[in-house]
């Protein structure tokens, strides 16, 4: 019993010389079981935050059109796969090596597959040459403010050019790259104020020549045998007018013949009751024409011209069950269109259409009755820089033509020297020659004061003193 008496009061005299720190030590190892509890209870919050935190843009890779490039995976890759095969193409050439080749400007995705099917997506843009195009024009146009990008498949130019010239040979630089070029260059400024005078000649040359040569013979009544040998070609006289009687057993018989054209010679011979009739014709026409219009145009403007008239051409209007007939009215002669516009360093650029029409009536028709004539239209259009007084010509505008008609009577026309006068022919020659000549020139108003110089009259007008008299005097009687 002393014993346990002994131990019971040890045990109470450690416990009440223990320090406050060391009776904290039980209690924190009572709690340690629920710390996994506590991390158990916030793991699911931090997943949560994880999804929703948004996702990093894929990583961009570039390869030029017509290259390749081989990309390096630190995995060993199972599958691959393109978005759109035209653009780029993959191959595997290793386990862990791919090989991309760009086929078309564009942008696809790229995606690779692990063996544990664990996925990379790449952002694959395939892209044109535009820094060797940005060198070469730099090193052809040093001068020139051009700037050279990409968008999708087509390159984009953008800046200024000092010409349309240049601006033409940059499009065409950059077409050896893409077909879709978008020409974004604008052209310098061109001055904002000014006028420009157009001196133009018009110059027209039309020669013509025509031979015919060809016999008509008819008969009245020679050997009894009324009738008439033709070729048809010029005018062949019809049976009503001319008059012969035929001798013989039918004597007393008339014939009548109708003549719509005598032709260059007629001859008739009563006694035979024979005549013929003759075309023997050469003709030289020579048409001269020469127009020198002038015209004055606001810088960037459009002014017009024309000397010549309007003539009626009718159209058939038709409708349900009625037909009608209106005129309109079109022009022919000369016309002049153009379009001034002057850059700062003075150079003019023009675009000029003359055009020289005339009325045909020989390819006219006729229409309900109406003879429309054709038109016989010759026309240029073009577009040039000059400096102020330069000239420029369009040349070349010429038209020949030959129309050649041959007529005979089989057999009568195959007889040697008699056989021409079964025979006829018909030789149509013209030539047609135009010549343009343009000058133009900038002209500036007439300071205040300043009074153009008239044009000099060879005879003078009426004076008014001379032909009525001073005021409130009668006029002079004249003298006999």
């Amino acid at each position: 019993m002393k014993r346990i008496l002994v131990s019971l009061i040890l045990v109470l005299l450690v416990g009440s010389s223990a320090t406050p720190g060391q009776t904290a030590a039980p209690s924190a190892e009572v709690q340690s079981p629920s710390l996994p509890l506590v991390q158990q209870r916030f793991t699911p919050d931090a997943a949560s935050v994880s999804l929703q935190a948004p996702q990093e843009p894929p990583p961009e890779l570039h390869v030029l059109v017509g290259k390749s490039v081989v990309l390096n995976s630190p995995q060993i890759l199972k599958r691959v796969s393109v978005s759109d095969p035209s653009i780029a193409s993959a191959v595997t050439i290793s386990p862990t090596q791919i090989l991309l080749n760009g086929l078309a400007p564009g942008k696809v995705s790229l995606i690779l597959w692990s063996e544990q099917e664990r996925s990379m997506a790449y952002d694959l843009q395939v892209e044109l040459d535009v820094v060797g195009l940005r060198d070469t024009i730099s090193q052809l146009f040093p001068n020139e403010n051009i700037q050279v990008s990409q968008s999708g498949a087509s390159i984009v130019l953008a800046g200024t050019a000092s010409n349309k010239e240049v601006a033409d040979r940059v499009v065409s630089i950059a077409q050896t790259q893409s077909k879709n070029v978008v020409n974004l260059l604008a052209l310098l400024q061109i001055s904002s104020g000014g006028q420009v005078l157009l001196q133009v000649r018009f110059a027209e040359v039309d020669r013509a020549a025509v031979q015919q040569l060809g016999v008509n013979i008819f008969s009245t009544g020679a050997a009894n045998t009324p009738g008439a040998v033709s070729t048809g070609q010029f005018s062949p006289p019809s049976v009503a007018s001319v008059r012969g009687v035929i001798p013989g057993g039918i004597e007393g018989t008339t014939t009548t013949f109708n003549l719509g054209d005598l032709l260059n010679i007629f001859l008739f011979r009563p006694d035979l009751n024979l005549a013929a009739t003759i075309r023997a014709l050469q003709q030289n026409n020579v048409l001269q024409i020469l127009a020198e219009p002038n015209l004055l145009a606001l810088n960037g403007r459009e002014a017009s011209f024309l000397a010549g008239g309007e003539f009626p051409f009718p159209v058939v209007q038709g409708g349900t069950g009625v037909t009608a007939v209106t005129i309109t009215f079109k022009e022919f002669g000369v016309r002049l269109k153009f379009t001034p516009t002057i850059l700062t360093d003075g150079t003019i650029r023009l675009k000029v259409a003359p055009e020289v029409s005339a009325l045909d009536f020989t390819n006219g028709l006729t229409v309900s009755g109406f003879s429309v004539p054709a038109l016989s239209t010759r026309r240029a259009e073009t577009e040039i820089e000059l400096k102020d007084g330069q000239s420029f010509a369009i040349a070349g505008l010429i038209d020949n033509r030959l129309t050649e008609n041959a007529s005979k009577i089989p057999g009568l026309g195959d007889i040697p020297i008699i056989g021409k006068l079964f025979r006829s022919r018909s030789v149509n020659k013209s030539k047609t020659e135009l010549l343009v000549m343009v000058t133009p020139k900038l002209v500036k108003p007439l300071a205040p004061g300043q009074v153009p110089t008239m044009p000099d009259f060879k005879k003078p007008f009426i004076d008014n003193n001379k032909f009525d008299g001073k005021s409130g005097e009668a006029p002079p009687k004249k003298k006999n």
